[in-house]
C-alpha cells in the first residue's frame, strides 16, 4: 500500500519523537533501528526512506528534544515574568522531572554519551548550550553580559549536575536533598 506524501511526513515525526524519547530513555545504543521503527509500529527496511542513517536520526532527535527543553524554559519564564529563573529551577529540579528522563533534560540524560558521539550531535549539543546560555543570562542580574553568562553557565550546570545526581542515587531522601540544595542555590 503506497503511503500518502503527508503520511510519510507524519511518520517521520514519530519516528524523531520516539527517538528523543528513547535515546534519553535507554542511551544511543540502547535502541536499535529494528526496535525503534517496531516502537512506532513501522517497518525496520522503512527506517531509511526516512533518514540517511541512525546518526542522522540521532541528531534529529536531539535537535528536536533540545528545541522542546528551551521551549519549555520561556513558557515556564514567561509565566513567572517575577522570578523566572526560579520557575526553571523549580521545574528542572523536581521529582516529576527526575523521573521521567524520557521527556526530560537530554543533557541530564545523556551528556556523556555525547562527549563519544559524532560531529553532528555534538554540534547540535553546542548550538543548543550556546542558546540555553544566551536565555538564562538574559534571566539573571549582573554588571556585564560576560558575567551574565558566566552566572548562566555556572547555573547550567548546577542544574545538570544535580538532575544526575538525584537520578543515580538509590535513596530518595538523599535524591531530594541534593535536588532542594540545589535549587536554594541557584535562586539565591
Amino acid at each position: 500500500m503506497k503511503v500518502t506524501r503527508e503520511e510519510a511526513v507524519r511518520n517521520r515525526e514519530r519516528v524523531i519523537d520516539a527517538a528523543a524519547r528513547l535515546f534519553r530513555e535507554r542511551g544511543f545504543d540502547g535502541i536499535g533501528v529494528a526496535a525503534l521503527m517496531k516502537e512506532v509500529g513501522l517497518t525496520h527496511g522503512g527506517f531509511y526512506g526516512h533518514f540517511e542513517s541512525k546518526d542522522d536520526l540521532e541528531v534529529q532527535a536531539c535537535n528536536r528534544a533540545l528545541d522542546h527543553s528551551l521551549e519549555r524554559w520561556r513558557k515556564r519564564a514567561g509565566r513567572s515574568p517575577d522570578a523566572p529563573l526560579d520557575a526553571i529551577a523549580d521545574y528542572y529540579l523536581s521529582t516529576a522531572h527526575r523521573d521521567d528522563p524520557g521527556a526530560g533534560c537530554l543533557i541530564a540524560a545523556l551528556g556523556q554519551e555525547v562527549s563519544r558521539r559524532g560531529p553532528g550531535t555534538r554540534q547540535a549539543v553546542t548550538a543548543y548550550l550556546n542558546s540555553a546560555f544566551d536565555f538564562l543570562a538574559g534571566l539573571i542580574p549582573g554588571r556585564s553580559k560576560a558575567a551574565r553568562r558566566r552566572k548562566a553557565i555556572d547555573t547550567y550546570a548546577r542544574l545538570v549536575g544535580a538532575l544526575v545526581l538525584a537520578r543515580a542515587v538509590d535513596d530518595e531522601a538523599l535524591s531530594q536533598e541534593i535536588l532542594q540544595a540545589v535549587r536554594e542555590a541557584v535562586i539565591r
